[in-house]
């Protein structure tokens, strides 16, 4: 199991390395860069805009490597989107700026973006699907956890290596200090590569392909389709507090601090890097905890806490205390998005048997995340609407953690049995 979870933590610390970046980037360089006009705000809201095009060509990636991860197995799967994200976020080290080559760059930088989209989308289910299904009964909670972290810690890595470029000349890092980052995915992407073809496919996938031997089958997606339609809508509606916390969280709150507030742009990036620095070691905690009280406990705790929080969040922020804004931000990160995000592939994989199981997470996690990706661009409309005040932002926040309360309460694993797409049905596992 340390084997299988350190293989599966580094793939996945790379691919979402490599997608926050963009993220990171798109609050902090591309709008000059790429989107330049004279009111600052705007030229940010159309980078958020280029940043939510990756999440469009996820659900895509999500349903083709479900495709191929219910089929052939999680390991080729997880190889093939190494490879589509690493490359395409070494290229966006290398494209010209809209000064060298005018609207070329955006969309340049936007195709890219989809690239990068179109390769996560099929990173989620897989390393997470990894773990669990190597897992012993009893332990999956706390080990599906583990590449969980991998996120906070690929957060903490792009963060980090952008709050080191961000201390150069502001010259040298609007020149070339800001390709850094993506260029360093390249090297990342040759160490991934190299730990993921040391790893087997799961016991569970094994099974799966024994069971079907000879038997008919049927495209997993339709099986979904068919089965289960409600289960995919209520774990879509499940994650969406989840993702727009992350994003309001990750990359809207750099905006509102640096520019709204006019403070120094490397509080809010020491604030994200000491809230993923502590997530790393909470999301295993929360997993391990998720095994004794259950997933669903542990998922309606984290929407909870973040829908009663919103308002506080952003009351915090505007005390423009470099402390209290620390605080805000680890609280938010670790007791709202982090405690959901850390049971989320354990739960809802529990929902699916396994031959439809990379496909169901893959949908219910992508789709969702569409949402997401546009939640920076909905908070910066909204602060413009509301006059730079956040407390739309904040309705908008508390009002999506509340629907997905309700769908994490309302799901019920028995009553949405699948068939595995190999073969006959998959019995329905898991301590919900």
């Amino acid at each position: 199991m340390n084997k299988v979870a350190s293989a599966s933590f580094a793939g996945a610390v790379l691919e979402w390395y490599d997608f926050f970046i963009f993220g990171t980037a798109a609050a902090l360089v591309f709008g000059p860069l790429f989107f330049p006009s004279e009111d600052r705000l705007t030229g940010i809201i159309a980078a958020f805009a280029a940043s939510a095009v990756g999440f469009l060509a996820r659900p895509l990636g999500g349903l083709v490597f479900g495709h191929f991860g219910d089929r052939v197995g999680r390991k080729k799967s997880l190889l093939a989107t190494l490879v589509i994200i690493g490359v395409a976020t070494t290229l966006i080290g290398c494209l010209p700026t809209y000064e060298q080559v005018g609207i070329w760059a955006p969309i340049l930088l936007s195709v890219l973006r989809l690239l990068q989209g179109f390769g996560l989308g099929g990173e989620y289910a897989g390393a997470a699907l990894l773990t669990i299904e190597h897992a012993p009964e009893g332990k999956r909670g706390f080990w599906g956890s583990v590449p969980q972290s991998a996120a906070a810690a690929g957060v903490l890595l792009a963060t980090g290596v952008f709050a080191l470029v961000m201390q150069l000349p502001e010259d040298a890092v609007f020149s070339w200090g800001w390709r850094i980052p993506f260029l360093l995915s390249s090297i990342m992407m040759v160490v991934g590569l190299v730990i993921r073809f040391n790893i087997t496919e799961t016991p569970d996938f094994k099974k799966a392909v024994e069971e079907a031997a000879g038997k008919p089958s049927r495209p997993p997606l339709l099986i979904l389709l068919k089965e289960s339609p409600r289960a995919l809508l209520l774990t879509i509606g499940a994650r969406l507090a989840e993702t727009t916390a992350s994003n309001v969280i990750n990359t809207f709150t750099i905006v509102y601090v640096s520019s709204q507030l006019a403070l120094d742009r490397s509080i809010p990036l020491r604030g994200v890097l000491i809230a993923s620095a502590i997530g790393i070691f909470m999301c295993p905690l929360v997993g391990w905890l998720s095994d004794r009280v259950g997933r669903r406990t542990m998922y309606v705790v984290g929407a909870g806490f973040m829908a009663l929080f919103a308002f506080p969040y952003f009351m915090l922020l505007n005390t423009q205390n470099v402390t209290l804004i620390f605080v805000a931000m680890v609280m938010a990160f670790n007791f709202g998005q982090m405690t959901m995000f850390a049971v989320q592939p354990t739960f809802f994989s529990e929902l699916f048997g396994a031959g439809v199981r990379y496909t169901g997470l893959s949908i219910a996690y992508q789709f969702s995340a569409i949402f997401g990706g546009f939640s920076p661009l909905i908070a910066a409309s909204l602060l413009k609407f509301g006059g730079g005040e956040p407390w739309y932002v904040a309705i908008f926040l508390a009002v999506v953690c509340l629907v997905s309360l309700i769908c994490a309460v309302v799901v019920k694993a028995g009553a949405l049995p699948v068939s595995a797409a190999l073969g006959k049905p998959a019995a329905l596992r898991g301590n919900l």
